[in-house]
């Protein structure tokens, strides 16, 4: 069936939103005269989310104390902060050019909350270009559950086989194969060290965004 769409995971796979992420966690570290960390222990852990952040940040357990304010002041700052240093991954607009003169649809599906996702998206001018945008508040469970592709695919009114859904994540492809969607895992996101995309069974696995371009060529001369 000929590809129509593809949708994307927001970060790790459609925009680099560490900077940002790194920037709150360093801030909090600094209100507390602790010096910075190396940049990179925080990268690894933004797939992990907020708690996995504090918990690098600040070397706590959720269990601590300390964890759940800590993990409040971080979301807060964050919300001041989330679109800030975010910015597209090298080669994305490009793609996205592409996508919209080949006629093809896209637009994103994440777990990150709508009040993070929209600002973002709105800053980096992509809000009207995006023909979807599926946030954990539109759906009753997050990825990796398919019902966030499912409901993306019906709001494009599209077959989920005519969609190719693209992630930084094992939960992504997990989401997108259970969806019955086509997949692409992506390397250049937030991978953690101990992870490797290439068991996660997508279709296929890529570098850099310019690779989806022969995936596209492919897609659209039915190969």
């Amino acid at each position: 069936m000929r590809l129509r769409a593809v949708l994307f995971d927001m970060d790790g796979t459609l925009v680099d939103s560490a900077p940002d992420f790194i920037a709150v966690c360093q801030a909090m570290r600094a209100a507390r005269e602790l010096p910075p960390l190396e940049p990179q222990r925080i990268r690894d852990q933004v797939s992990g989310g907020a708690r996995a952040m504090v918990a690098c940040t600040f070397g706590l357990t959720p269990e601590h104390p300390e964890f759940e304010p800590l993990r409040q002041e971080f979301l807060a700052r964050y919300q001041q902060h989330c679109a800030v240093l975010t910015r597209p991954f090298d080669g994305i607009l490009e793609l996205l050019a592409d996508l919209e003169q080949a006629r093809l649809r896209w637009g994103v599906a994440t777990n990150k909350p709508l009040h993070y996702a929209e600002p973002i998206m709105q800053h980096l001018q992509l809000a009207e270009r995006a023909a979807v945008l599926v946030c954990p508040e539109h759906v009753s469970r997050s990825k990796p559950d398919p019902e966030m592709l499912l409901l993306a695919c019906r709001q494009l009114g599209l077959d989920p086989r005519e969609v190719l859904y693209v992630g930084d994540d094992e939960r992504d492809i997990a989401a997108g194969r259970a969806a019955g969607t086509r997949t692409v895992a992506v390397r250049y996101g937030y991978i953690h060290p101990d992870d490797n995309p290439g068991h996660w069974g997508a279709d296929l696995v890529i570098d850099h965004p310019r690779e989806l371009r022969d995936v596209l060529e492919r897609a659209l001369c039915g190969c």
